[in-house]
This record gives C-alpha cells, sequence and structure tokens, in this order.
C-alpha cells in the first residue's frame, strides 16, 4: 500500500468530542501500550517464517494469520465470523476470439491484428446489435479527451442485452465496463483513441474476472467504423478459464452497542508474497487487534465492528467484496469507517487522510463525516505536540470501497515506497531523500523494519479514534440514499490501474 503524500503548513482547528468519549478515548490508549502491539508482530513474523517467508492470500502463512487473530477475539469475548474473499491464480485465453459484423454487411476481423481479448475477461458467444458509448469522433486534438463509459449516465438509453462500444480515454477501463455491465450489457468492445500513438490495440489486465461475458480491444479504425453504422449486428465470442482461490476476511462485533449504529474499524491481513509484511500490514493489524482487545473492558455505546482484511495487496479485494455483498440496510448501519494501513514505517511521518481535500491534491474530498474524521486525528496529535500532514485519498487501501459507495472514512498513514522531501524531514524528522519504508514489498519487510516510536503513537491514535465514535457520533453527519449515490462517483484510481 502507498499513497501519494501531500505536507499542509498550517493546523486545522481541532475537532470537539464529548466528554464521555474523551474520557474514554484516554482510558483506552493507556491499556493499547506499544509492546503488546510489538508482540502481535512478533507473532505474524513467527507465522511466516513457518510458512514459506509470507503470509499471502491463499497461503498457509495467511490461514495461520486468520487463526491467530480469531482466536485472540474469541477468547476476548466477540463474535468472531468470517467472509469469504475470492480471487484470481490464473487465466488463460484457450481458443483465438471471434469479432465480426453479422448485418447489415458481413465482414471479419482479424484476432491479434484488428483486436484481442482483454485479459481477465470472461467466456461467452454474443450476437447482438452494437451501441456506441457517448465517443468523441472524430477524436479530440489531445489524448484522453473522451469520457466515454466513465459515468452511469453516458449509458442513459442502452438497451441491456447489446453490446456496448466504448472509447479508451480518462477513466480506467474496469470503471467502463462496470458501468456496461450494471446498464445490462452483454459483451463489451473497447477501441482506442484515435490520436497519434492512441490507434492500435494492445494488451492489457482490466482486472476483473467476474464480469462473465466477452471484453476485447479493438484498433481505432475498427470503432470507427462500428460507430459510423448504427443498428450493426455484431458476433462476438472468447473462450477463456479462469482459476479462482478462496480466502477469508475476518470480523469481529462487540456485544454491546446500538446495532443501527455501527462503527467499522480495519486492516489488512495479508502481505505481499515477497515477504513476512510486518509494516504492510501487520502494523495496522496489530494496532487495531490490540485496540480490539483492550476495547471488550468498555461497554460501547454504538457497535463496533473490528475487520481484518484479506486480499488487499491482490486489488482490495477483500473489503471491495465485503461492501458489494452488503444490503443497502447493512450498509446504511455503518456509519463510517476507520483504515489503517503501514502505521510504524521506519522513515515514518505522522499523515491522515485528507477527508477534506484541504491539501487540493488528487481524489476529491470523502463522502460527509470524512472531514470531521481527518479532525478527529489532528485532535490527537495536537494533544500530544506532534506534526501531522496529510495524505490523498488515492483509492489505494481499503478505506476505497467504503468512500465510492458514501461510507465516510478516515485513517493514518506513515508512508510507503514514497520519498521523504527535506521539508517533511524537517517537519517529522528522519532521512529526506530515502523511502519512507525502504523494505515496501520486499523480503526485507521483517520485524527490523518497524519504528517502534510511530507504532505506538499511532496505536493510541486508533484506540483514541475508536473509543471517540464507539460512543460519539455527533459529529458526523447523516447520510442518506442521494448523498450515498453523489459520494459513488468515480475517484482518483491509480496511474498503473487507469486507462
Amino acid at each position: 500500500m502507498a499513497t501519494v503524500i501531500t505536507l499542509p503548513l498550517a493546523v486545522a482547528p481541532a475537532a470537539q468530542a464529548s466528554p464521555v468519549s474523551d474520557a474514554v478515548a484516554v482510558l483506552l490508549t493507556k491499556k493499547v501500550k506499544g509492546a503488546n502491539v510489538t508482540k502481535h508482530l512478533r507473532e505474524f513474523q513467527r507465522i511466516a517464517d513457518a510458512n514459506g517467508g509470507n503470509r499471502a492470500a491463499g497461503s498457509a502463512g495467511y490461514d495461520k494469520s486468520v487463526e491467530y487473530v480469531s482466536s485472540k477475539l474469541r477468547k476476548a469475548g466477540y463474535r468472531v465470523t468470517t467472509t469469504d474473499v475470492e480471487f484470481p491464480t490464473g487465466w488463460a485465453e484457450l481458443a483465438p476470439p471471434v469479432l465480426e459484423q453479422v448485418s447489415p454487411n458481413a465482414k471479419t476481423y482479424a484476432p491479434g491484428v484488428d483486436f484481442l481479448t482483454v485479459t481477465s475477461s470472461g467466456s461467452g458467444d454474443v450476437t447482438a446489435e452494437v451501441q456506441v458509448i457517448d465517443a468523441v469522433l472524430p477524436p479530440g486534438p489531445n489524448p484522453n479527451t473522451s469520457t466515454a463509459g466513465c459515468e452511469a449516465a453516458d449509458f442513459a438509453g442502452f438497451m441491456p442485452g447489446r453490446i456496448a462500444l466504448i472509447q479508451r480515454g480518462t477513466c480506467p477501463y474496469q470503471q467502463k465496463a462496470d458501468n456496461a455491465k450494471a446498464a445490462g450489457a452483454a459483451a463489451v468492445v473497447f477501441f482506442n483513441e484515435g490520436q497519434p500513438g492512441r490507434t492500435d490495440s494492445y494488451a492489457f489486465d482490466i482486472g476483473e474476472w467476474r464480469y462473465g461475458f466477452p471484453v476485447v480491444f479493438a484498433d481505432f479504425a475498427v470503432g470507427n467504423e462500428l460507430a459510423a453504422s448504427p443498428g450493426t449486428r455484431l458476433h462476438v465470442k472468447t473462450t477463456t478459464r479462469v482459476d479462482v482461490g478462496r480466502t477469508k476476511n475476518v470480523l469481529a462485533e462487540t456485544r454491546t452497542g446500538d446495532p443501527d449504529k455501527v462503527v467499522v474499524v480495519g486492516a489488512h491481513l495479508d502481505s505481499v508474497h515477497e515477504g513476512a509484511g510486518i509494516n504492510d500490514n501487520a502494523s495496522g493489524t496489530a494496532g487495531v487487534l490490540e485496540t480490539a482487545l483492550q476495547l471488550r473492558h468498555f461497554p460501547v455505546r454504538h457497535k463496533v465492528r473490528f475487520a481484518f482484511w484479506g486480499a488487499e495487496e491482490l486489488g482490495l479485494l477483500g473489503s471491495t467484496q465485503y461492501v458489494q455483498g452488503l444490503s443497502r440496510a447493512e450498509h446504511d448501519r455503518i456509519k463510517l469507517y476507520l483504515n489503517f494501513d503501514m502505521i510504524g514505517s521506519p522513515n515514518f511521518g505522522y499523515f491522515i487522510y485528507d477527508g477534506d481535500n484541504s491539501d487540493a491534491v488528487g481524489a476529491p474530498a470523502g463522502p460527509p463525516g470524512s472531514a470531521q474524521i481527518e479532525k478527529t486525528f489532528e485532535r490527537f496529535y495536537q494533544k500530544r505536540g506532534l506534526p501531522f500532514a496529510g495524505t490523498d485519498f488515492s483509492g489505494r487501501s481499503d478505506y476505497g470501497p467504503f468512500i465510492e459507495t458514501g461510507i465516510p472514512a478516515g485513517g493514518l498513514f506513515t508512508g510507503g515506497e514514497g520519498i521523504k522531501t527535506p521539508e517533511q524531514a524537517a517537519l517529522f524528522g528522519g532521512t529526506a531523500g530515502a523511502p519512507f519504508d525502504p523494505c515496501y514489498h520486499t523480503p526485507c519487510d521483517s520485524i527490523a523494519n518497524v519504528n517502534t516510536t510511530a507504532l505506538d503513537v499511532n496505536s493510541d491514535a486508533v484506540a483514541a479514534a475508536t473509543a471517540t465514535y464507539a460512543y460519539d457520533l455527533s459529529g458526523i453527519p447523516p447520510r442518506n440514499a442521494p448523498a450515498a449515490e453523489a459520494a459513488s462517483a468515480p475517484r482518483a484510481i491509480p496511474e498503473h490501474a487507469a486507462h
């Protein structure tokens, strides 16, 4: 996990909390001790050492991590459940694809020349009318002029069962295909945008293996020809195989608290295959776990649900599938989400997710309530006389699925592979010109790769924020369906995942 780091110099005014939540926050932070958090890290290191050196989704190391967390939480009296998480373990194309006009004129396009199958495409054999989606033709003078398919509104008037013809540009292919599926498309034909250097088809992985229909990518000439011929019927066929693995999320819920007001506190439990993942993200896991173990002593006012996500390193799969599986009623009961991903980086900074977009970098503000969560964390650091800075909601951690559906979110981050600037070194200490975490996604992300000061401080911050919202949600504005829909508009996605 990593995000873009920004550095505001102004200090925001402190958020207010109720006397009860303040008092519990003080008591809980005293109980959440850095030494106990570090004990969890040592156990995750031991698990990795005994199981091939990692705790990646689908591995024995991950399964043992699930057992460790679940056992601790059950012994503490929590209701512990798991939810299944699917992830792709392999994809193969079993036969050449087919793309051909059926009527009004017959024409066959050459696979590997005029078009190709998009990696992760499902299998399917579809003959239907093609319908072009909001294309910019002729193409604009600059790349990424077209926003075709980026908004659900682009599919207004789309007839379910047709083949969606969607031009490249602006937003990720997956976002376009998701909107097409929601509109009832039977297949998707992407085509290149049309500017110089953006005319040929090329191979890419769309990153979603569950569409269940053909997804192909054609060159600009093919797309332009089809867009110019309304009513054309196409035959699209792909023959593929997707191998699917399964892992689990772990969820633990307090036995007290209003079940209609749920606070979710989460961290991803899996590592990458390259190493034990002790900073990324046993650090966040351990902080959340120890907070849960100590919160059992308090009769909370609102239900608190601790979540340990699987397959985050494969694309936020655990949290995404969890949110997608919620009913509307279950979704609306969740009042906010707190995320903790890498809270002990060796060359750390104290970064808070920029819920109000006051830094004006990258993604827009989070859903209403996110600004208040940011202020809660600011208040924690201010009380301790510690510096802090904002970090963008870049979509690269498990808050993503929550904010996409209108649930306010916030959390902490101490830096990943990004390079610490001289200004950040002056603010936080450490080494300018070096990564926040030099062992990010490598075998050296071990127990030696954690700054215990940052881990201790941020574990207290996990406890303080959890206690605050376990007792006081008065600062979080009510959420309604229109607000949730507005907040689910497309958000910033890392460049490597985009168009």
